[in-house]
């Protein structure tokens, strides 16, 4: 008999084509065409550190879905969302100084085409962990839906994380969108989030008060904040770390390192069985570390490539025992 896996990570949210201005004059239309939505990249960084992930999100059937589903298929995760007639999200980036602006056209698109009884049949009956974010919480009926799934998980005792992923360009009502994150805080096991996204959630508060309201709304048991070349801080009600960025040369854009870093902090806690509730109250001091530092590792790595291209696990640990020596 086949045993089911340790860890089963369903994920959910946005996949789209980042359109990205090409600053080299070789693309003909100007833009190079990439995969991309923040949980479909945490997707792939968790089956290329080989986690079975399952993305339940509806994806188009026109030529742009085509290749989305394939990648994530080539990856080795598991397609279990339908797909859909509408067409593919697409985001416009482009690049000041290496750092991405979006502009998003998402209007009627199959990523948005989800329903309570679509996740349902898509959800995976093992899961053992819930992850979503960005820009499926933003508006709209599709935030609420996901919000549902997202509070069903978790009061059924399914492990959950969070990544905000905030795209201020897309929330037509903040007021309704802080709520709708802060009912989510209370239901997730693991926040992520970056400093950006602290500043806009909690509007007028300087750091320390915002991170401390965060940490009092969530019942997270690990909250972890990226500060992009500042490296990382994380938290767990018996320990606090900083780590700071390797020296890494050759960086190329950030698309992607927030949602690499996420998947591989994931990735990290499932192969050392500890994405369960009950397991995350056992992480150590030195445990901490070794989780933080390698998912700030895969971030630098990512950055050295154009887009979203997180490293595959063999490529981490040869750069993190590259550091040793």
């Amino acid at each position: 008999m086949l045993m089911p896996p340790k860890s089963l990570i369903a994920v959910g949210g946005e996949n789209l084509i980042d359109s990205i201005q090409d600053q080299s004059g070789s693309a003909p239309d100007g833009y190079f065409h990439n995969l991309g939505g923040s949980p479909y990249n945490v997707a792939v960084a968790l089956a290329r550190q080989g986690i079975t992930t399952h993305y339940i999100t509806p994806i188009s059937s026109d030529a742009f879905g085509d290749r989305l589903a394939a990648h994530l298929q080539d990856q080795g995760v598991v397609t279990s969302g339908p797909r859909l007639a509408a067409p593919t999200t697409q985001a416009i980036v482009t690049l000041e100084k290496g750092v991405p602006k979006y502009q998003f056209l998402r209007d009627g698109t199959a990523e948005r085409m989800v329903t309570t009884e679509i996740l349902q049949s898509a959800f995976p009956a093992a899961a053992t962990h819930f992850h979503i974010g960005s820009l499926a919480l933003a508006d709209g009926s599709d935030a609420a839906v996901w919000e549902k799934a997202f509070i069903d998980a978790a009061r059924l005792g399914i492990c959950t994380s969070l990544d905000p992923n905030v795209r201020a360009s897309l929330i037509t009502d903040p007021v309704s969108y802080r709520k709708r994150i802060s009912r989510l805080l209370t239901n997730s096991s693991i926040v992520k989030l970056s400093d950006e996204d602290l500043d806009w959630l909690y509007p007028g508060l300087d750091y320390l008060n915002a991170i401390t309201k965060l940490r009092e709304q969530t019942t997270a048991k690990l909250v972890v904040l990226t500060k992009g070349p500042e490296g990382a801080e994380a938290w767990t009600p018996q320990h606090y770390l900083s780590l700071a960025n390797p020296q890494f040369s050759g960086l190329v854009d950030t698309i992607g390192a927030g949602d690499t870093f996420m998947g591989t902090l994931l990735a990290g806690l499932a192969n050392n069985d500890q994405l369960t509730s009950n397991a995350l109250d056992q992480i150590t001091s030195d445990n901490l570390a070794s989780l933080i530092k390698r998912a700030i590792y895969a971030a630098c790595l990512n950055c050295t490539k154009e887009g979203c291209d997180p490293p595959f696990a063999e490529r981490l640990e040869q750069a993190l025992l590259e550091e040793r020596l």
